[in-house]
Order: structure tokens, then sequence, then C-alpha cells
């Protein structure tokens, strides 16, 4: 199902349970497969949230990673390319109060080009394990 096709049924179904048709039938009727705790949570958005709410929001970690915390990521890089993503993950934590794992981070870092350059340099070599 397209994004508009599933809000225009997600919208079917949420008229129909207004209407006092139960949620099984709301769902069934107009094509929309959810539990009924997902499909009553729907209804109480649509009732605070108006329109809004029919719009299916994206979970997870892209979520996560929104313009102010890539804008702080990209300071914090460019500020200092050696610093470890386990530290920016505290910073982060502390300051934004965003909780990113660390293999997100590296991927999120890897894609605009602020990687570590001197960490990955030094797991190439093998230097870093070997240590003493």
């Amino acid at each position: 199902m397209e994004q508009e096709q599933r809000r225009a049924a997600k919208q079917q179904m949420l008229e129909l349970m207004e209407a006092g048709v139960s949620w099984q039938e709301a769902a069934t009727t107009a094509g929309v497969q959810t539990s009924r705790a997902t499909a009553y949570r729907w209804r109480q958005e649509a009732r605070t949230r108006g329109e809004a709410a029919l719009q299916d929001g994206r979970h997870g970690h892209p979520a996560k990673v929104l313009p102010p915390v890539l804008h702080w990521l990209e300071l914090r890089c460019q500020a200092t390319s050696l610093v470890a993503s386990s530290q920016l993950q505290g910073e982060l934590q502390e300051q934004l109060g965003v909780r990113l794992s660390i293999s997100h981070l590296n991927a999120v870092r890897a894609a605009h080009g602020w990687s570590n350059a001197a960490s990955q340099a030094e797991k190439k070599s093998g230097r870093r394990g070997n240590q003493r």
C-alpha cells in the first residue's frame, strides 16, 4: 500500500470507528491490518492531533538523528575529528538528551564524512589491539 493509500485507509477506519463500528469491522472494511490497542491509540491521536495523526511517523534511529542533532555532530566532529564515538555518545546524551547506539553513530559519521580517521587507521594497521 502506498503512503497516501495507507493514510486514506486509516482515515476511513477511524471514521467508521467514530460512527460506532467496532474496531475489527472498521479495520476489515478499510483494509487496515492492526491490533485493537493500535486502533484505539490512532483514534485517540486523531481526536487530539487531527489530520496530523493520520501520517505514519518513522520509528527507530533515523528519527533520532534530526537536523539539530546532525548540526551538533557536524560542529563537534569538525572541531575535533579524532573524538571517539563513545565520547560523542555521552556528550549527545548529556547536552541534547539523545541516546544513539555507537554503531548508528558510526554509520551517521561515515555517511557524512565525519569518521574518526585516526581510529580507522589504527584498526586497519592492527596497532590498537597490540598496544601494551
